[in-house]
């Protein structure tokens, strides 16, 4: 009698498939890439600031003999000392500020507006407020119209105007009684922007924000 042969053995199961899909790396947040680059250009307009015994010297000091001169010498030293005199500034606002709470606060609910209603929204992505949809023109009203309320009848605008004021006349007051010397712009200065506010201007490049502004 013939004995049978025993049956092959099952195929072991196959595995189950593994997904090998990778996620790619999410893009920088924008407010984190902005405050990035606004860092960023800080240090490099702060990097070109002149020695403050430098600006202090008070065997440099003269009186300016006529109008022409006082403005030559405001126009080479306002290029020659452009980020010590935005230090300046921005001191005698941040002490301002610091002295009315209520503008400060006022201040930062302004930026705070520009910043998440209109600079950091996605320009795909319309803004609601109160159950409703604005288009960009509606946004921009809206702030527009915030930031005439808080400038022009709160506190907040008088106090600028008296921080700028006082700013604007010591400069001009130090400018113009520092005698500018010779060799106040070399060769890195030709090469940089002239003017007071050229610290905005830094040679940062500005970073990819998926956002307006």
């Amino acid at each position: 009698m013939a004995m049978a042969t025993p049956a092959p053995p099952p195929p072991p199961p196959q595995g189950l498939p593994i997904s090998t899909t990778t996620t790619e790396p999410t893009s920088q947040p924008g407010f984190r890439a902005l405050l990035t680059h606004f860092s960023e250009s800080l240090r490099h307009g702060l990097s070109q600031r002149r020695p403050w015994p430098e600006l202090s010297d008070r065997t440099a000091f003269s009186k300016p003999l006529s109008f022409p001169e006082a403005r030559l010498r405001i126009r080479h030293n306002v290029s020659y000392f452009r980020i010590n005199y935005y230090v300046v500034v921005s001191l005698i606002l941040g002490i301002s500020l610091l002295w009315n709470p209520f503008s400060l606060f006022l201040l930062g609910c302004l930026l705070a507006s520009w910043l998440f209603l209109y600079l950091l929204r996605p320009s795909d992505q319309p803004l609601y407020l109160f159950g409703r949809a604005f288009s960009d023109f509606e946004s921009l009203s809206l702030l527009f119209a915030i930031t005439f309320v808080l400038l022009f009848l709160t506190s907040l605008g008088s106090l600028l105007v008296y921080a700028a004021t006082i700013s604007v006349a010591l400069v001009a007051a130090h400018a113009a009684f520092r005698v500018p010397e010779d060799l106040f712009l070399d060769e890195r200065d030709a090469s940089q922007p002239v003017g007071f506010l050229s610290i905005l201007r830094a040679a940062v490049p500005p970073p990819a924000v998926p956002a307006r502004g």
